[in-house]
């Protein structure tokens, strides 16, 4: 099934330097959109027959992971505690001895947990359904700098101002990104080695954009960052109508 938005709420073609960062606000960190029923389809199937592929938390996560759903639950679904009943009506019971399957099944949202450890930010827990083109089996435990290794532009000047950029995210203060990636296929869970990296498309060529609007937000009590990912996909047709109304 093709799951798509048939609008998105920034111009993704405008082009950012690295790492292209720029304040939020906690009342726009969860985005439900057009694709809200269908995406909650496919995270939950993927999430039934992918669990190894799209979810892993280390032990020492936990605590982390499970502030991460109350605080998903305070801005998501005010007032709910013990089950929410998402847009559509679906009634989801919350289980906070499994966070990350809960939050699979409340948003939208990818979420990657990272963790101080020494002088480097850890990926340490991740539910991860939409992929683009990396495999969570390969970046789980890894530090941020080895996370980005396949991604040219970021280098080792790039690195460590992000991990500048780590250090100083506080809590109730997001900062997010976003990017425009060329696809032929329009699948949303798209997991793919480091070691055979997709060959890219040019835009106007390659019939989908995909765009990742990725948050950055630091948890107060256990000051983990989260990393959340909605991604978007459009047509590539439709998203130069948008550009060009007449």
């Amino acid at each position: 099934m093709t799951i798509l938005q048939t609008s998105i709420p920034y111009d993704p073609l405008v082009p950012r330097p690295l790492p292209g960062i720029q304040p939020g606000r906690m009342d726009d960190w969860l985005h439900c959109d057009d694709a809200f029923a269908a995406q909650m389809q496919r995270r939950v199937a993927l999430l039934a027959e992918k669990r190894d592929e799209v979810l892993a938390l280390d032990p020492n996560a936990e605590p982390a992971a499970q502030e991460l759903l109350n605080l998903v639950l305070r801005y998501a679904y005010p007032g709910c505690s013990e089950r929410v009943t998402r847009p559509g009506g679906h009634v989801v019971e919350i289980d906070r001895t499994r966070p990350l399957e809960t939050l699979c099944h409340l948003v939208q949202e990818d979420f990657c947990i990272l963790q101080k450890q020494g002088d480097e930010h850890v990926l340490t827990g991740a539910i991860l359904c939409f992929p683009a083109s990396w495999r969570l089996s390969e970046k789980f435990m890894r530090p941020l700098i080895d996370i980005h290794v396949p991604v040219a532009s970021y280098d080792e000047s790039i690195a460590r101002r992000v991990q500048r950029l780590f250090d100083g995210i506080r809590p109730e203060h997001p900062l997010w990104r976003f990017n425009a990636l060329w696809y032929e296929d329009a699948e949303l869970h798209q997991p793919r080695s480091a070691n055979a990296p997709r060959e890219k498309k040019a835009p106007g060529i390659a019939p989908y954009m995909r765009s990742e609007r990725q948050t950055l937000l630091r948890l107060p009590e256990t000051q983990a960052v989260v990393f959340s990912i909605h991604t978007y996909v459009l047509e590539a047709q439709h998203l130069r109508k948008m550009e060009n109304p007449a």
